[in-house]
């Protein structure tokens, strides 16, 4: 006869944190005896353990952490404006599938960076030229699977458009749900920091893309060199580095989203920025940030020799851009965090008119005469 599993106090409390997991904690503390009956029900063994203060105690605590984890799994698309072959986006996509999430992606099928929330759809039904490094043949359908993976697939079209060939083709025929629980848009292939160079960025306007579209979203940038997922030897690069850091982030938004609720709020998504990442500086620090603060914005700088202009930043900082208009006023700026070392995680969200101050006050009052006598015209 099997002998039945003896109990200690963590033992106990490990028995409550795997039925807390499964909606079983009311039931437990309700009836005391059933902490046997629960695990052995959950665990799926009744009968083999001869060291079980030893064996079993072992096993519980590894299958609370994996069934807990299971429990947590999600439906997730990824996105960019690198292509669907970036090393960044597929080192994300192959950690997200190993922690039991669901994953697809849907990204463009070359390179598409710089096209802000610009929605364009190619008028052609096939490619022209191949797709970022030929893993797709010119002459291919304009949308389709990576030969090698049906859950990746390429559109020839702006990252916003890919979210939305996304949410109203690819995932409705053939994934096994028709709206993700979250999109994750990166990470690009440098940093997104500050307002402007957010409505620059593609990874950037396929989230917010989806953020109008009521799915919550996540846009990651990083600060690596571009590299071929299949370049990709070990772990010990840039890319997996990165992608660690933006599954770290994922995860914890998943897993402490409200039970049934979405993970997150209606209408806000967040914004990401890693910073440079050596062997000696792989897991730095994660600070709540806001977009403005320390940000850049540019200005034309004109090569008389040349006769053309190009870009800088401008110094010192411009106060339009840095003006705390929205949020709390206290967060630094994630352009200073990361440019320190530092992650910064920034709350975003698509209403974009201005708050109800004294500024927007006087605003209004000044307009008012204006809006007013064309009502009257009419």
């Amino acid at each position: 006869m099997a002998e039945t599993p003896s109990f200690s106090p963590i033992l106990k409390s490990q028995v409550a944190a795997l039925c807390l997991a499964f909606g079983e904690f009311d039931r437990l503390s309700r009836r005391p005896e059933l902490y046997e009956l629960l695990a052995l029900r959950f665990l799926g063994v009744l009968s083999g353990f001869r060291r079980p203060s030893m064996r079993f105690s072992t096993l519980l605590a590894g299958l609370t952490l994996g069934l807990a984890s299971s429990s947590l799994a999600v439906n997730i698309l990824l996105n960019n404006d690198d292509g669907f072959a970036s090393g960044n986006l597929r080192e994300v996509y192959r950690l997200l599938k190993e922690a039991g999430h669901d994953v697809w992606i849907v990204a463009p099928a070359t390179e598409q960076s710089g096209q802000g929330g610009r929605s364009s759809f190619t008028e052609l039904g096939n490619l022209t030229g191949p797709s970022q490094y030929d893993i797709v043949p010119a002459g291919a359908p304009s949308v389709g699977t990576d030969p090698h993976d049906s859950h990746i697939w390429y559109y020839n079209g702006t990252p916003a458009a890919c979210t939305f060939v996304a949410l109203d083709y690819v995932l409705p025929r053939y994934a096994s749900f028709k709206v993700p629980d979250l999109i994750i848009t990166g990470p690009n292939y440098g940093t997104n920091l500050g307002p402007f160079v957010w409505t620059l960025s593609g990874t950037a306007g396929a989230s917010y893309a989806a953020t109008e579209r009521s799915v919550p979203s996540i846009a990651i940038a990083g600060s690596n060199r571009k590299i071929a997922y299949f370049d990709i030897k070990n772990e010990t690069n840039e890319a997996t580095w990165t992608a660690k850091i933006s599954v770290k982030v994922i995860q914890h938004v998943v897993s402490s989203a409200p039970r049934g609720g979405p993970l997150l709020p209606l209408g806000h998504g967040l914004t990401v920025n890693i910073p440079v990442l050596t062997a000696n500086n792989t897991d730095p620090e994660i600070v709540h940030t806001r977009m403005s603060g320390n940000a850049h914005i540019n200005e034309a700088v004109f090569d008389p020799a040349t006769g053309v202009f190009n870009w800088a930043n401008i110094k010192p900082y411009s106060a339009g851009i840095n003006a705390c208009v929205n949020g709390d006023c206290t967060l630094p700026g994630e352009t200073y965090v990361v440019e320190n070392g530092r992650v910064s995680v920034s709350v975003y969200v698509t209403d974009y008119d201005a708050p109800t101050t004294e500024y927007t006050e006087s605003v209004a009052r000044r307009i008012r005469p204006l809006t007013e006598n064309s009502t009257k015209a009419r």
